[in-house]
């Protein structure tokens, strides 16, 4: 099933993307209910560093059609900003209309208002098409070279290639890397008594230009023969962990006399 096409959505004839400013700008020049947003939310969005867009949902009937759209602005702060457009044609002269919400169940109500052909059969009702909403941010994120950053930690892992280490694949999608954040997961020295030895690991999450997260888990350990400290990098934090397991059961214990 197509989605109307609308001239809204029309790519620019600039060969420069627009920007989240001007992005904003054309939702509010054709949402209907617009002066209906908070100054506030307003003024947050026009400070934004980046948007995406993605169909949320569409249902289409006898010639009648309405779409969700989720407008996503990553800020200044780190913190992603949403809105939500309703398009349809439901209203007089058929011609498409637009609205925005600030949140998804003020959509859904406005949605649900919305009528159906009064000739549509019960059991012949149009099919819904329902794509996967991409969740908020899990963090919170700092845009910072943040490309450069994924190739730097994975030219310094020194794990062997092979499954649970990133390969080229991995590499080339954090090209598109804009923002990222780094917690400590873990960290702890002196797993017994008898061997001095430690274990740090870190969360390298990346938000991608497609509003996508990816994220790396480096192990920094001094489970070495010289003791001195190496760097891992793994896709999982399962795999980062038992990395560290295996690594602290094959070191060999010091024993005091």
């Amino acid at each position: 099933m197509s989605v109307p096409y609308d001239t809204a959505y029309e790519p620019s004839e600039s060969p420069e993307p627009p920007s989240p400013e001007e992005h904003l700008e054309r939702l509010l020049s054709r949402a209907l209910n617009s002066f209906d947003l908070p100054d506030e939310t307003l003024g947050r969005l026009e400070r934004a560093l980046a948007y995406d867009s993605a169909l949320h949902s569409a249902h289409h009937s006898a010639g009648l059609h309405r779409e969700t759209y989720r407008h996503t602005w990553l800020l200044a702060d780190g913190q992603a900003l949403v809105l939500w457009e309703l398009t349809h044609n439901t209203g007089p002269g058929s011609s498409t209309q637009h609205e925005l919400y600030l949140d998804e169940e003020e959509a859904g109500i406005a949605t649900a208002r919305l009528p159906l052909p009064p000739d549509t059969p019960v059991l012949d009702l149009p099919a819904i098409l329902q794509l996967t909403a991409a969740h908020e941010p899990r963090h919170a994120y700092v845009p910072d070279d943040s490309a450069d950053h994924a190739r730097r930690l994975l030219r310094r892992a020194e794990n062997p290639a092979g499954v649970d280490r990133p390969g080229d694949d991995m590499a080339r999608l954090l090209r598109s890397a804009f923002a990222h954040q780094i917690t400590q997961a873990f960290g702890r020295s002196g797993l017994t008594s008898e061997a001095r030895l430690g274990f740090s690991l870190y969360e390298h999450a990346f938000l991608l230009f497609d509003g996508s997260e990816v994220s790396l888990w480096e192990v920094e350990h001094t489970a070495t023969a010289d003791g001195r400290h190496m760097c891992e990098v793994y896709l999982s934090e399962r795999a980062a962990r038992a990395a560290m397991e295996r690594r602290a059961r094959a070191f060999p214990v010091t024993r005091s006399r």
